[in-house]
């Protein structure tokens, strides 16, 4: 089928990327007791503390890293949602210390609504940045859906002794943030006007290898990538896997251009509003506004690394302390 009008993609979408994720609790709920399933290498990482990636140990010097990642439109540009969704699959091997090798493609398309020339495009998107991460993208599997859903299966390698993991802080590391925060409720006020944000587009498709190489290459050990869970979100698990308190220096957190405006509009998903519920019972906000609280919770698409060390070019956001009265301290 055809269509002579541009089609508005997020109009398919009740959340936009991964602001549409289960929410946190009722994820953990969900998986609760839930082991995995026993096989025939070592498993180094798995389902314990909701790392980014799965890692077998193939031997002494490879860990295999598997993920995948899926999620309805985040822009309206099917091109662009394609780049977008590519890049944010790609990061969990990122930040893991590792490096992809091949990826599929997840489509889920309600072909009788949207034409398969849009569909074309978002694997387009996806083709082009797997190019630029050096990353086979071999084929993948579709479905006829009620809406639009992208991403990527991927397998990459680690070396074991490079691993970057939530359970690995140890107190007195800095934290680090790779990429602005802000994206998600940029995204929400595209989705409600129309209103377009290249800044946030290119920071979403942005990948996140080379943080991942000056990570590794500083030594760091303790991180995760800042998707679906907000910043705050993503420092909870990470204080609770280590035993420690993570501290936030608000006045240090970058933001795109525009987001504070969005927040201050009322432009917040319910997938930002349920992190901030989520995290509250153990965060100390001390003296942070409703806005400073919502856009530390905001429910980033593609965002950056979260670092326990220094690299390059990435501002210091907070410290990793002694488990205190709180597992996150907003100062």
């Amino acid at each position: 089928m055809g269509m002579t009008e541009p089609v508005r993609l997020t109009r398919y979408a009740r959340g936009g990327g991964c602001a549409c994720k289960i929410p946190p609790g009722e994820l953990e709920a969900m998986v609760a007791g839930l082991g995995p399933a026993t096989g025939t290498v070592d498993l180094l990482v798995g389902l314990d503390h909701g790392d980014d990636a799965a890692v077998v140990r193939l031997d002494e010097r490879t860990g295999l890293v598997s993920t995948a990642d899926f999620f309805t439109p985040v822009v309206d540009d099917a091109y662009d949602w394609g780049r977008i969704a590519a890049a944010n699959a790609l990061s969990d091997v990122y930040a893991m210390g590792g490096t992809p090798l091949v990826a599929l493609n997840l489509l889920c398309w309600p072909r009788d609504v949207l034409p398969l020339e849009l569909a074309r495009e978002v694997l387009r998107g996806g083709q082009d940045v797997a190019r630029d991460a050096a990353c086979h993208l071999a084929g993948g599997h579709s479905v006829d859906d009620d809406g639009p859903k992208y991403g990527l299966a991927v397998t990459g390698v680690v070396r074991p002794e490079d691993l970057i993991t939530l359970e690995a802080g140890q107190p007195g590391l800095p934290l680090s943030l790779t990429k602005p925060l802000g994206v998600g409720v940029l995204n929400t006020r595209h989705k409600a006007t129309g209103e377009s944000f290249p800044q946030a587009v290119a920071s979403m498709s942005a990948l996140n290898r080379d943080a991942a190489r000056a990570a590794v290459a500083a030594g760091i050990r303790c991180g995760t990538d800042v998707t679906g869970f907000g910043l705050l979100g993503h420092a909870s698990k990470l204080a609770r896997a280590s035993g420690l308190t993570v501290a936030i220096e608000s006045s240090r957190v970058p933001y795109l251009d525009g987001a504070r405006e969005a927040v201050r509009d009322g432009y917040v998903s319910g997938g930002s509003r349920r992190n901030l519920d989520w995290v509250t019972p153990w965060t100390d906000f001390g003296a942070a506004t409703e806005g400073e609280r919502l856009l530390l919770a905001d429910a980033q698409t593609s965002g950056g690394l979260l670092v326990a060390g220094e690299i390059p070019g990435a501002p210091v956001v907070g410290e990793l302390l002694p488990r205190g009265d709180h597992m996150v301290v907003v100062r």
